[in-house]
């Protein structure tokens, strides 16, 4: 048989000096909830009992001495059931009490301070997904920072596309200036061409000098003709200077040409980082408008994590970052807290441990959780972490408790806590098989006589009371016997309210 689960009852094991008596009635004196209806069920069937004496003590004379003598021939018999004492584990607990609280409690911060809220969308107790919307807050102001800073972002742009016209001009003067280079670089040509034609006219016209003036010392041409070749000489002369002095202006023309190329180019280069300029300033605007749009997503507030709204501290018409004086404590890291979130919906119960019984609780122990206020609480949950410092002044440790998903507990509630120590074996039966007694102890009863080993027919056998002691209430609607019986018992279930020690009963079923 598999081993059953922990005791749903705290028990502390009965102090050395504790006579066995004392421990049976302290025992039962607990277990009032499972007492009573056995008690009351008890009375009822005595009641019961004398009322049927009753009518046959009224009936005729007659009629009860025949009933005597079926009596005689067929002994009566009660139906009932059978189950064994069985082996289980048992745990042995520790009784502590403590607080529910969040595991993890995650506060909700606006992304945004100075802005008011418009709208709040959750309440306290809704489970919300991370990233869903939880308040809106009020983004009029960053949507007209928006449009402006677009505006800015247009005017810049064509503040671009305006230096930009203004390099393209720029960039023809310095073309027009490389091409008045080249037209006054083409006029030095042809000026150096119309120097050397000018000078080969002067050698003509020397040569023709010399040859007519000795021609006239000699008498041979006339004053006249001599007169000639000293003008033709005279023009060539001229025409050489003149040839000269227009390569000289057509170098001239090529130096400014290139002085008006070095200009242009400055010009360019000035447009250049005027452009520059002018999409910096574009690019800055545009960086300003993403901020803003950055900012105007985080008048959404979210929750980061899923998870049971635990704090509502966010008020419609409020101002973040300015928490109401009533709120002073809300301030986290220098933000106002909007909502706290139990992440995933995780409790946890703070159990105090006194620190002499803090050595019997271990990490991953079971434990079992009730509350006063709501007996239908018994949750099972597990010991996962003991604080390393104990409290001073009470000499007691925190002990946090996993709890299971529960609608019962809310954070700040009191529960009590049954931390197991220890599992040991021993003998269970069910529970309707016990039998509590006026005195404060209780009995079972046992079969008797050669069928009370094999009782699986419909036998009739008798039933004898025996006493126990009892211990644990363990789950499954079964109870602790730490003394009275022994393995392999067979002890009656279904009717033991209502026999007697010495009946003879009829077995229908084993458990």
């Amino acid at each position: 048989m598999g081993e059953e689960s922990f005791s749903e009852l705290e028990v502390q094991e009965p102090m050395a000096f504790e006579d066995a008596n004392w421990e049976k009635k302290r025992v039962y004196t607990r277990r009032p909830s499972w007492l009573m209806p056995l008690l009351v069920g008890t009375g009822l069937g005595v009641i019961m009992s004398f009322g049927g004496m009753r009518v046959l003590s009224q009936r005729a004379p007659g009629n009860t001495a025949a009933e005597n003598k079926s009596a005689q021939k067929v002994s009566p018999t009660m139906t009932v059931t059978v189950a064994l004492a069985e082996t289980t584990r048992v745990g042995r607990t520790l009784s502590v009490t403590g607080t529910v609280a969040a595991r993890d409690l995650t506060p909700v911060l606006p992304q945004a301070n100075g802005l008011q809220i418009k709208k709040i969308l959750v309440n306290i107790g809704d489970f919300v997904k991370a990233g869903q919307v939880m308040a809106v807050l009020d983004d009029s102001l960053l949507q007209d920072q928006i449009r402006q800073a677009k505006a800015d972002v247009e005017a810049k742009q064509a503040d671009v596309a305006s230096k930009q016209a203004d390099l393209a001009s720029k960039q023809a003067g310095v073309t027009s200036s490389q091409a008045g280079v080249t037209s006054s670089q083409a006029i030095v040509q042809q000026k150096l061409a119309d120097l050397a034609q000018a000078k080969a006219k002067l050698r003509d016209a020397e040569i023709n000098f010399k040859r007519d003036q000795e021609l006239a010392d000699q008498g041979v041409i006339s004053r006249r003709l001599l007169d000639t070749a000293t003008t033709n000489l005279a023009t060539a002369t001229e025409g050489v200077r003149l040839a000269e002095a227009n390569i000289k202006s057509a170098e001239a023309n090529v130096l400014s040409a290139r002085a008006n190329i070095g200009s242009a180019q400055a010009s360019v280069k000035i447009a250049e980082a005027n452009i520059n300029s002018a999409q910096a300033s574009v690019k800055s605007s545009a960086a300003k408008v993403e901020q803003l749009k950055t900012q105007l997503g985080q008048t959404i507030v979210r929750a980061p994590v899923s998870g049971v709204v635990a704090e509502k501290l966010a008020r419609v018409g409020d101002v973040t970052g300015v928490p109401p004086q009533t709120q002073i404590a809300t301030v986290v890291g220098g933000t106002q807290k909007l909502f706290s979130i139990i992440q995933d919906g995780k409790l946890e119960l703070q159990a105090l441990v006194p620190q002499v019984q803090l050595p019997q609780v271990k990490i991953g122990s079971s434990v079992q959780v009730t509350s006063d206020a709501d007996s239908r609480v018994r949750l099972q949950g597990q010991v996962r972490e003991i604080e390393p410092v104990v409290n001073q002044q009470r000499r007691e440790a925190t002990v946090k408790i996993d709890l299971p998903q529960t609608n019962f507990f809310k954070p700040g509630m009191f529960a009590r806590a049954a931390i197991t120590t220890v599992s040991t074996k021993s003998l269970a039966v069910p529970e309707k098989a016990v039998q509590p007694q006026p005195d404060g102890s209780a009995i079972v009863f046992m079969l008797s006589g050669l069928d009370a080993q094999s009782a699986a027919s419909p036998k009739e056998n008798t039933v004898g009371a025996q006493k126990v002691e009892v211990g644990e209430i363990l789950v499954g609607g079964r109870v602790e016997i730490k003394s009275g019986l022994k393995l392999g018992d067979r002890v009656v279930v279904d009717g033991a309210g209502y026999i007697k020690d010495g009946d003879k009963v009829r077995v229908v079923k084993s458990q």
